[in-house]
Order: C-alpha cells, then sequence, then structure tokens
C-alpha cells in the first residue's frame, strides 16, 4: 500500500520549482518582488503524509509525534524563504483531523471504546497528533507574523471546518455520513488497503455529495466547497480573507 500513496517530493523540492518557474513570471529581483507582492500564496496542507507515511509503514504513533516540531520548522523556514522574495499575503493551512479519515479508522479499527471520540467516532490519538501539529504551526506563525510585520499571514483552520462537518454531517448535506468512503471496496468505512479506488474490484457510489469523504483519504468535491466557503469568507481563516458570501 504504501508504495501507491508515498511521494519522493519534499517541501524543498517543491520550493525549488519555484525558483526555477520564476523567469516565466518575472525577470529581476525587483521585479519579481513587486510580481509576488500583489498574489497570493497558499502554503499547505504540509505535513499529513510526513506523518500518514509513517504510520502506514509501522512506526508507533509516539514517534511520529517526535517529527512534529521538525515538520513545522520546515514550514516556518519556508515561508521565511518566500517573504524574503517579496511575498505579502500567504494563507497556511493546519492539518485535517487524521482521526476522521477512512484510511486510519479502518487501519487501526479497535474493539477498545476508548480509543474513539463518543462525539463522533474519530480516532483520539490521530487527532491529538494533527491538534499538536496545528498548535506548533500556529505558535510559529505568530512568531513570524511579530518578525515580518509588512507581511500578511493567515491561519487556515482546516481541522476546526471538518471536525465540524463529521459531528453534524447532516447539516452540511452528508446524509451518507462524514466517515465512510464513497468510493471504496467495502467494510466498515468502505476503505480496503488491497483496493483503492479506482482499481476495478472497487465501486463508487450513487451520489458523491452526499459523502464528505472520497477515496478514504480525500475529501469530496462537495466537502472541498464548504471548505473552501469556510476558509474565504469566515469564520475558519483569521481573519477571513473576504467579508461578503458568494456562493
Amino acid at each position: 500500500m504504501g508504495s501507491l500513496l508515498s511521494t519522493n517530493i519534499s517541501l524543498k523540492a517543491q520550493l525549488e520549482w519555484f525558483d526555477e518557474l520564476k523567469p516565466s513570471l518575472c525577470h529581476s529581483v525587483e521585479e519579481c518582488k513587486e510580481y509576488f507582492s500583489k498574489s497570493l500564496f497558499l502554503v499547505g496542507e504540509i505535513g499529513i503524509n510526513d506523518y500518514t507515511l509513517p504510520l502506514i509503514f509501522g512506526k508507533s504513533i509516539d514517534e511520529v509525534f517526535s517529527y512534529v516540531p521538525k515538520v513545522v520548522q520546515a514550514i516556518k523556514t519556508s515561508i521565511e524563504r518566500l517573504i524574503n522574495q517579496g511575498v505579502i499575503d500567504l494563507v497556511v493551512p493546519g492539518n485535517l483531523p487524521m482521526g476522521c479519515l477512512p484510511i486510519f479508522l479502518t487501519m487501526f479499527y479497535t474493539t477498545n471504546k476508548a480509543a474513539y471520540d463518543p462525539r463522533n467516532g474519530c480516532l483520539n490519538q490521530l487527532n491529538s497528533l494533527a491538534e499538536y501539529h496545528n498548535s506548533l504551526l500556529q505558535n510559529s506563525l505568530k512568531m513570524l507574523q511579530l518578525r515580518y510585520p509588512q507581511a500578511r499571514i493567515k491561519y487556515a483552520d482546516y481541522y476546526s471546518l471538518v471536525i465540524s462537518f463529521v459531528d453534524s454531517p447532516q447539516q452540511f448535506g452528508f446524509s451518507s455520513g462524514a466517515l465512510r468512503a464513497c468510493c471504496g471496496s467495502g467494510g466498515l468505512y468502505n476503505f480496503n488497503s488491497s483496493v483503492f479506488c479506482g482499481s476495478p474490484e472497487a465501486s463508487v457510489c450513487t451520489d458523491p455529495s452526499t459523502y464528505m469523504n472520497w477515496d478514504g483519504i480525500h475529501s469530496t468535491e462537495a466537502a472541498y466547497h464548504h471548505i473552501a466557503i469556510g476558509i474565504l469568507y469566515g469564520p475558519y481563516s483569521r481573519p477571513p480573507m473576504f467579508t461578503n458570501f458568494r456562493s
């Protein structure tokens, strides 16, 4: 399963690609600063693969917790690099609640009821991992904002947004629930690591808009629509990017 999910594209590599792209956008340091000062940069979400893959390959949750400061430091360093190139407006998302993803609900299924959040059925430890990442990230963003007052750094709270879907799926039109994948191959959460969505053996639900989760890992278009509205118009971007709602 890991070979299908893993990538070898680090944040450092992506920033190098950005540097290679710059000559097609601007042709001098000053011209680039002017161009970037009028652009919006979405930085993330970053980190979930750094935690997901070690867990898939058998690392303990305690060991994966120890990775979080290094991951957040890498994000912070990357943001500084962008700001030093003239970037002013940045939106930096936090991580999603990992314990609500069908892939992990399947992998770490247990009959121990204490492992689950009684409100929504998500795995407590994995959500604690995402919360820890988000807490360190927000602290780092506050430090960056003090260091670079000319920048406008917004934190996008993906975690709280998705938790609201999971806590009250019907309110957002997810009548088929939030923890079961639309595209999969059976089981409690319709996720099977041997039969991914897209495999000949997999099947797709009739109406994806009634599901929050698409394939056990990614959200449906309906969920992404609600995420976009929540980030663009608040209250899940601090401060909101826009004040007037447009559907």
